[in-house]
């Protein structure tokens, strides 16, 4: 059976615009990566800006990257890979009609983002409380440099918008988790789950890049 045509249990229905369901998939995959292009822009400003001020104070960023806790970002690198492996598999078994395993595997993505958000809020705790903030709030004195509050303003803008990237990605999966529970996808039609997939592959991606970037530069 082609993919996006109704079975038992599903209520999908193609849209009249398509003149079929291999159409209707191959617009919604290509509105997604239009969409995350939109996204690799906006992180791609950020990145940009964060390259030409490091190369302005490169001794600043090595030394305030210093404050930033490796292992709590290393295992949120790890909560990530795991949770993006947990998604494709969650899109592999919906592809191959096993919906209580699909729903399990989205649990479990559920559950790494979850984590993911957790430590985060612990390592945001720790920079409040130590005075390791934006701008004019920085009250850390350890560190001298007058260009230092900077370093966290890009830290917290940075991680801040992944952060709400990765609330995003929680929600669309609790979406298709729940239209899952339904019995409203199967190998016929699967589509949302796919482009659920995709996206939050990108916001796995995104922490790739900035954990060596602010994390590792010391």
């Amino acid at each position: 059976m082609t993919h996006g045509e109704v079975t038992a249990g599903t209520t999908h229905v193609v849209p009249h615009h398509f003149d079929s369901p291999e159409q209707a998939f191959e617009a919604s995959k290509l509105g997604i990566w239009l969409f995350l292009v939109t996204e690799i822009l906006l992180f791609g400003g950020l990145f940009v800006v964060y390259i030409i001020f490091r190369a302005l104070y490169p001794e600043m960023f090595h030394e305030a990257s210093h404050h930033l806790n490796k292992v709590l970002g290393g295992i949120n690198t790890v909560v990530l890979i795991c949770s993006s492996l947990t998604m494709a598999l969650a899109v592999d078994r919906t592809r191959q009609n096993d919906s209580p395993k699909a729903n399990q595997y989205m649990l479990m993505t559920l559950f790494f983002a979850a984590c993911f958000m957790i430590i985060k809020y612990v390592e945001y705790s720790h920079k409040f409380h130590e005075g390791l903030l934006p701008g004019a709030n920085f009250t850390f004195e350890a560190i001298q440099h007058p260009k230092t509050p900077l370093f966290f303003s890009l830290y917290f803008m940075m991680t801040g918008l992944h952060g709400i990237h990765v609330l995003a990605g929680m929600g669309l999966i609790t979406w298709v988790l729940w239209r899952s529970n339904k019995g409203q996808f199967s190998s016929a039609y699967y589509t949302p789950v796919e482009l659920v997939g995709i996206y939050w592959h990108l916001v796995d991606l995104i922490w790739i890049y900035l954990f060596p970037l602010l994390y590792l530069i010391g």
